[in-house]
């Protein structure tokens, strides 16, 4: 199910993650505590909420269009509401993934085809300088992958593939691809 469409040919519509499939990724791939996850194109913070809930990592959504920003604080409240859990722990940013910051402490990266290859090339390469800066373990999940991303992470001198999670009906783009940093 897609909902809305942009009007750029670099960002494309917005489409939640099923939870089951994150259920299947993450019984694969658990994360922990001390993990901090990036998700590229949040839409309303729905695998922010499910990665907090589980494993109460870190989770910092980008998002750009501000309609699904502002749903994503108001779901936001209403999370922290109904849990007593430390608020700081998820936050939103409104604006374009490719202006983000890389965060000395991130090192999950998650992608659901959220906007052209060109603009993805641009944040693995913030990943990259940020790896300059602050040496560390770093995986990026890519979720029914284009065949342009999975293509560039293959050749990609700095990033190896960890693993793979089939999912749904199990088609050839229904699943999650990790690929890890090689060196750090």
């Amino acid at each position: 199910m897609q909902l809305g469409f942009n009007k750029s040919y670099h960002y494309h519509r917005y489409e939640p993650t099923p939870y089951e499939h994150l259920e299947q990724l993450f019984q694969e791939f658990p994360l922990y505590e001390t993990d901090h996850i990036v998700d590229f194109g949040c839409g309303k913070g729905r695998l922010n909420f499910f990665i907090h809930y589980l494993f109460q990592s870190t989770v910092t959504g980008i998002e750009m269009n501000e309609e699904y920003y502002q749903d994503a604080l108001v779901n936001l409240e209403h999370y922290s509401k109904n849990r007593k859990s430390r608020k700081e722990k998820i936050r939103f940013l409104l604006g374009k993934a490719e202006d983000y910051s890389i965060q000395p402490q991130d090192n999950y990266f998650y992608f659901f085809n959220p906007f052209s290859l060109p603009l993805f090339q641009k944040i693995v390469s913030n990943i990259m300088y940020s790896l300059e800066e602050n040496s560390r373990l770093v995986k990026v999940i890519l979720y029914y992958p284009s065949d342009e991303y999975q293509f560039f992470m293959e050749s990609h001198p700095f990033f190896e593939k960890e693993g793979e999670v089939k999912v749904g009906n199990k088609k050839d783009k229904d699943k999650f691809i990790i690929y890890k940093s090689m060196y750090w």
